[in-house]
Parts: C-alpha cells; structure tokens; sequence
C-alpha cells in the first residue's frame, strides 16, 4: 500500500505516519513546515518526506499509485486565523481542493480528510450529531466546514470515495505547546512545569470533549477500512470544564490558577455523539482525559 500524509511531521499527522509505516504501507508525507505553534517537526526514518505546500500543483506527481491519502494539513488554531484569513481560507479550501483534485487524477481509493468540531460553534446543543446546522463562528471552522463541502462534491460528482473526521480537543503526546494559544492540556502542563500560573480564559466553565491521540489514530484506519463516506464525529461523548482541568494540573504540580479575559469565537461546551463512527466505522473511543493527562 501507498499512503500520502499531507501534514505528516506535525502533531496529528506523524502519529499517522508512524501507524501506517507499522501497518507496512510505503508513506509520503507533504508538510511545509511552517506550524509556528510546533516546537518540533516529526519524521519516522521509514517514511519519505516532501517540504512543500499542499497547494502547489507540481506536487501531483507524488500521489501517482497511491492508494490512501490522509489530509491532515492546514492553519488549524483559531484564534490567529482571526488576525489573518487570507492564508487560512486560502490553504484550508484551495489547499484542500488541490489534494482533492490530484488524489482524483491518481485515482487513489480514498482520501480521509480531517475536519473538525468547531463547526458546530453556537449553532446545536451538546451531544452534537453529524447533520446539525453549521455553527461555524470564526474564519477557521469555516474554512474546515469548506473542506468538508469540497469532499462531498468530489464524491458526488468524480467519484473520489472521501470521509471526514470531525475531531474533538485532540491532545497527547507531540501536543503543540508553543505560544498562547496552544491546545489547552499541553499549555497548562507546560505553564505548571515552568512555575508560572495557570492561565484560564474566562470562568473555566466552558466544557470540552477531549480525545487522545492515540484514538484518532484508530479512528484514521478506521476510516482507511471502511466504505463508508461522509462525516463523523471523533469524541469521547463526555466532557470536562477547563477549570477542573486547570484544578487537576495545578494539583499536580502545586501551580496556581489566574483566569484571563474571555476570547472572541470560542464555543462554550463540546460534545460529540460518537455513535454515528462506533456503529458504521466500529470505532469508540478508549481513553478518557483524567486518565491520560499526566500519562505523556
């Protein structure tokens, strides 16, 4: 098997690489290496790398006899996505349907694209389930919504098998840690570490649904197995405040907690209704955040 992983060295992605290297597959990863929230970039000795961007159309003959490609890359923190659209419209939907466009002319089997659940934003209450209205509040969850829209038109019109993975509050081990606005399990624990406060936006009682990395990892394959198309949800169908979260790592590691203003765009509590990804892709998630956060 070929497999191509846009995004490869970053947190999401080489997790992905390294599973597929160890399922046997020949694996091409595509990432700029631009992330400025990634301290490092991740590389398994037993994959091939491209430094490129995933808009550049030369790039197409990479994806000749593929038979998998997982799109992982893209601007993906909102908050800075608010300072700066243009390049968040313009690698999330016209990066996206330039993969599109050449996994459809190598005729790969199937392209599994990472969406996300702040498309769900303001617009449904928790659980969330996988056709409510879009809720899409900031130029990032748009912009994802859009991959999602592209996908569903490539299927429907040339064929090209697709499915979206919508994640939840992905964290775990190669966690973005650097700057403000870093995924919040790695930032506390980095914050706590260098004997600085907690920093907790707003009350704290915006709740999450938290899923380790390791589950969208199996949810990935999951999805590369199956001949489903269309979009699920990949959560834990539970949640925690960020303030218990923020009490938990404290605790540990005898920090303190100070709350910050409330920030623009941020959705008050996340949920997934992952029964839609346990029935049809057989997938549920196995590990739950209390269990995992000092685990890494």
């Amino acid at each position: 098997m070929k497999s191509i992983v846009t995004g490869g060295e970053g947190f999401i992605g080489s997790h992905i690489v390294d599973k597929l290297v160890t399922l046997g597959h020949e694996v091409i990863s595509i990432d700029d290496r631009s992330a400025p929230e990634n301290d490092s970039f991740y590389r398994n000795d037993k994959a091939k790398y491209v430094t490129g961007d995933i808009r550049d159309k030369s790039h197409r003959l990479i994806y000749e006899k593929a038979d998998y490609v997982f799109h992982l890359a893209a601007r993906s923190r909102i908050q800075p996505t608010l300072k700066s659209p243009n390049e968040c419209f313009s690698v999330n939907v016209l990066g996206t349907q330039e993969v599109l466009e050449a996994s459809k002319l190598a005729k790969v089997r199937r392209v599994i694209y990472s969406a996300s659940s702040s498309y769900y934003g303001h617009a449904s209450s928790p659980p969330f389930v996988e056709d409510a209205p879009p809720g899409c509040a900031t130029p990032y969850s748009l912009s994802k919504w859009q991959g999602e829209q592209i996908c569903n038109l490539y299927t429907k019109l040339y064929g090209l098998s697709t499915i979206c993975l919508r994640y939840f509050n992905v964290y775990g081990p190669r966690e973005p840690l650097k700057g403000e606005y870093a995924p919040v399990i790695g930032l506390f624990k980095r914050q706590a570490k260098s004997g600085s406060h907690i920093t907790v936006v707003g009350d704290g009682e915006q709740r999450r649904d938290f899923t380790y990395i390791s589950d969208v990892v199996e949810a990935n394959v999951s999805a590369m197995t199956s001949n489903a198309t269309g979009i699920f949800n990949i959560g834990t169908g539970s949640n925690i405040s960020i303030l218990e979260l923020a009490q938990e790592v404290a605790s540990h590691y005898h920090s303190l907690i100070t709350h910050l203003p409330e920030r623009t765009g941020e959705t008050r509590e996340t949920l997934a209704n992952p029964s839609k990804a346990r029935d049809i892709l057989g997938w549920t998630a196995k590990c739950q955040v209390k269990d995992m956060i000092f685990s890494y």
